[in-house]
């Protein structure tokens, strides 16, 4: 009995041992101190991240659904893309509050509206670390931004535009005044403009981000200003708003535009001649940063000293720019036929 008894404990303490062993392996594999690991190895495949937003309704977040998920794959975790349809941010906060209650290993959250600030705060202070892009929220806990920089892209459409009416003439802009992002993309438009002293900024019209406001905007401020040069505008309904309004009035190839953003009925615009040019966003580029960034928090700890957490150290990158690109007749058939790619995957 006692030999039974004896081979038990023995068995037990065998098991014990490798069972410990086991536990000590799998410790050491997401210990990404070690030098020999490398991040692919620590990437859990059943990581989610979450892409939060509104107008996800419009073509122009195809590319951000394309990327999000195409990064996922190639980077080896699960994304999901959540939010509504239109520019409802109380639906996106319902959103965003059910991202937050799944748990996810990042968010990604189009910072369009501040009373998001609460909300990636509260992700924050739960260990979900949080990236905003195309729109940022510096003064929330955030780790990064990953988009554009909101000046550049109006200053690139302003400086193409300038050029495009010889460095002349009254123009109007389109945008959504009192929201950050696209205040900015107006100074850029003006600080453009500014390097020209034969060029107006003579109206500034309100488009509500929806396509018939833009398009009666265009209008009114087309029949207070009947010898304008052209329309330029800060978000995606603003050139074809423009467009209609300098159709209508017969005023195509006359009245010159420069929209924002690489939607298909603007490009087409750009083919057939009515619409000047447009803004497009590196926003292919943009889901893939934000989701590296993300799994780059969790799981790649340089060591930039013995002990990072000890030290406060912060190894995220507060800022990641992503280049403006100026869309006119030589390259538009080049990214209408990435739209078409974005709208099949």
């Amino acid at each position: 009995m006692k030999k039974v008894v004896f081979f038990v404990l023995n068995l037990l303490l065998i098991c014990l041992i490798f069972s410990c062993s086991g536990a000590e392996k799998n410790t050491e594999k997401y210990d990404s101190t070690n030098q020999n690991t490398t991040i692919s190895n620590l990437i859990p495949k059943d990581d989610t991240y979450i892409f939060v937003s509104c107008l996800g309704a419009i073509e122009f977040f195809n590319a951000y659904k394309y990327s999000w998920k195409r990064a996922g794959e190639q980077l080896g975790v699960k994304t999901l893309y959540m939010g509504p349809p239109d520019l409802n941010v109380p639906a996106m906060i319902d959103s965003f509050k059910k991202a937050i209650a799944m748990k996810p290993r990042g968010i990604a959250v189009w910072a369009v509206d501040s009373r998001l600030i609460p909300l990636i705060n509260e992700a924050t202070n739960l260990g979900i670390p949080v990236v905003t892009v195309i729109g940022d929220l510096p003064e929330s806990d955030r780790i990064s931004y990953v988009g554009s920089n909101q000046y550049a892209l109006g200053y690139t459409g302003g400086l193409g535009f300038a050029e495009s009416i010889n460095g002349k003439g009254k123009v109007a802009i389109l945008t959504l005044p009192g929201i950050a992002m696209f205040d900015e993309r107006e100074k850029g438009f003006r600080d453009a403009f500014n390097l020209y002293r034969e060029i107006e900024v003579t109206a500034v019209g309100d488009t509500k981000a929806d396509s018939i406001t833009a398009v009666l905007t265009a209008k009114r401020i087309l029949a207070r200003f009947p010898d304008l040069t052209g329309f330029v505008g800060t978000d995606s309904t603003s050139a074809m708003g423009a467009a209609v309004a300098v159709e209508e009035a017969g005023k195509s190839g006359i009245i010159g535009i420069v929209g924002m953003d690489r939607n298909s009925d603007v490009l087409e615009k750009i083919r057939s001649g009515v619409i000047t040019a447009t803004v497009a966003q590196g926003d292919v580029m943009t889901g893939f940063w934000a989701l590296q960034v993300l799994i780059n928090h969790n799981y790649y700890k340089p060591l930039l000293t013995v002990d990072n957490i000890k030290a406060h150290v912060d190894l995220d990158p507060a800022l990641i720019y992503i280049p403006a690109n100026y869309v006119n007749a030589e390259n538009v058939n080049l990214y209408l036929q990435a739209n078409e790619t974005y709208i099949n995957y």
